[in-house]
């Protein structure tokens, strides 16, 4: 009998964190019994969330501890207020005293939230310093990007800060999101409503073909579940160590290698075929597994 699978990309947060950890595991911290919203929203008359768009505690993951947060896109898009940003910095400063064997960021976000301007981008840049912080202190961060919101904007960011990077084909990845280099740049140089266009240049296929993505997995929160799983083993086994200048000359070698490889391509039909497949147009209804088979063996 096949188990019916909970799609990652229309799953609430609340949703992906109980389908992703050990049953009965998760314990919220600042639950939306607290009420903790936005200042700023109420002050606009604007629509607030008590948990301001954000679901973050404490879990067990394959017997594993560790802390989590999901954004929920379906909120203001997933984006980052100070109240928001303040529960995500604050599950990573609790990293670094408890120190769980990880901690788990599900990613769904366009990035900074607009209306709260300042404080939404100060959010973001102590959300970066605290990854980095947990990360410096031997915690690996994963993100885990697969929602309708993707990782965009600050998120973006904050996303390739983390030790590993888990996608869906669903999910998407960038700096800025389509919408926004429409309005900057015209429709001419990208049609935000151009879904296989968006996908190609951003979805998780074409960030694991350029190495941004470390895994690529099935639109289903189980395999999101068991990727995690085996990461979870393997740092234990082999523990993050602090960057050290060797580490950052192979970045830039690997750097450098990758800007030699795709620098000509402009959207993942070329970089696709920069990666040797050899029916591009196939690429979308490729499995997975053939996928990540095809990168394996052509590395």
């Amino acid at each position: 009998m096949s188990v019916k699978k909970t799609s990652f990309f229309e799953a609430s947060a609340r949703t992906r964190i109980a389908r992703l950890v050990d049953p009965g595991s998760f314990s919220e911290f600042c639950p939306p019994q607290l009420r903790h919203t936005s200042p700023h929203l109420a002050r606009l008359h604007a629509p607030v969330a008590f948990d301001d768009g954000v679901a973050v505690g404490c879990a067990r993951l394959a017997g594993h501890p560790v802390l989590i947060a999901a954004q929920e896109g379906r909120f203001n898009g997933g984006a980052v207020g100070e109240v928001h940003g303040a529960k995500l910095a604050g599950l990573l400063d609790k990293a670094v005293s408890e120190r769980p064997a990880a901690v788990l960021l599900l990613v769904d976000s366009g990035g900074v939230r607009l209306h709260e301007a300042n404080a939404g981008l100060i959010a973001i840049s102590e959300l970066m310093r605290a990854v980095l912080r947990t990360q410096a202190a031997g915690i690996p961060v994963f993100a885990l990007i697969g929602g309708s919101c993707g990782a965009f904007g600050g998120m973006g960011i904050v996303a390739r800060l983390c030790a590993e990077v888990v996608m869906s084909e669903q999910g998407r990845m960038g700096l800025s999101g389509p919408e926004v280099i429409e309005t900057v740049m015209g429709v001419e140089e990208f049609d935000s409503r151009d879904r296989a266009l968006v996908w190609r240049v951003t979805g998780g296929k074409v960030r694991r073909a350029l190495g941004e993505a470390t895994r690529l997995v099935e639109d289903d929160v189980a395999a999101f579940r068991a990727v995690t799983a085996d990461l979870l083993a393997e740092y234990g086994a082999r523990p993050l160590k602090p960057s050290s200048l060797d580490t950052l000359f192979d970045a830039h070698a690997r750097l450098t290698a990758r800007t030699r490889r795709f620098s000509a391509a402009r959207d993942g039909r070329e970089i696709f075929a920069a990666s040797g497949f050899s029916d591009i147009d196939g690429v979308p209804l490729m499995a997975v597994d053939a996928f990540n088979r095809h990168l394996m063996e052509t590395a």
